[in-house]
């Protein structure tokens, strides 16, 4: 097994027509996933605060971590993860997902 870890970065831009209640909802959902799929070693969230105004709309961030690329994998297919994804769908304007080995 590698002593690397592999980050997975969800970076989220909701809909002008977003709630609050919305978006409180999909933060809510997307933390529940560690305790709902096995292989997530670490989970955190924030939104952005950067000054450089370089976001490109993008409000949210998370970070899963991943031991093996197995535990990502099955982390993407996993029945939890794509009812999630399912409920994003009505708020979410974009996303963009990035995927690295931590060195």
């Amino acid at each position: 097994m590698s002593s690397q870890l592999l980050r997975h970065v969800v970076l989220f831009s909701f809909k002008d027509d977003a709630s609050y209640d919305d978006v409180d909802a999909i933060v809510t959902g997307f933390a529940a996933l560690p305790a709902a799929i096995p292989g997530i070693t670490a989970y955190e969230w924030g939104t952005n605060v950067s000054p450089e105004g370089l976001n490109d709309g993008f409000t949210h961030c998370f970070t899963l971590t991943f031991a093996q690329a197995e535990d990502r994998d099955a982390y993407l297919v996993h029945p939890a993860h794509r009812r999630f994804v399912e409920t994003l769908k009505p708020s979410l304007a974009k996303s963009l997902v990035l995927d690295y080995w931590a060195k």
